[in-house]
């Protein structure tokens, strides 16, 4: 009966300290990651805005002369961060200088987008034209 007594107190205090907390009066401690977390949340484009982003993307390209083929777009959400993932492939043809402009501008203009690989290919030695194909994750909150 000693041990029903123990956890039926304990229980009782348990409930005074979730009413503290709904009524404001005791703050909950947060970890220093997930303040980290809701601070990035905070800083991140909301993913309503992803076409609007997708669309600075093209500007860029056209802004370099660099022609995209039409590219993979697939949404997900991070398991772990809850952030909402926009993985984009995409197939680009220019030269060396255009390419690297474009990368240069889109990692200064969209800077919660993230290069993950880049493949450069040429058909030919004297080609100033190369083939590449981008992947990149565009990071955005869910809200």
């Amino acid at each position: 009966w000693q041990n029903l007594r123990e956890l039926r107190a304990t229980e009782a205090d348990a409930s005074v300290q979730v009413e503290r907390v709904r009524r404001g009066e005791l703050k909950i401690a947060i970890k220093p990651e997930q303040q980290a977390l809701d601070s990035l949340r905070q800083q991140l484009p909301g993913q309503p805005r992803a076409s609007e982003l997708i669309e600075r993307l093209y500007h860029l390209a056209s802004a370099e002369h660099i022609s995209l083929a039409r590219g993979e777009y697939a949404l997900g959400i991070d398991p772990k961060t809850q952030l909402a993932r926009y993985q984009i492939v995409l197939p680009v043809r220019g030269s060396y200088p255009q390419i690297r402009g474009f990368l240069k501008g889109l990692l200064k203009q969209l800077p919660t987008l993230v290069l993950e690989d880049l493949e450069l290919q040429r058909k030919r030695i004297g080609d100033s034209e190369l083939n590449a194909r981008l992947r990149m994750t565009l990071y955005l909150s869910r809200s």
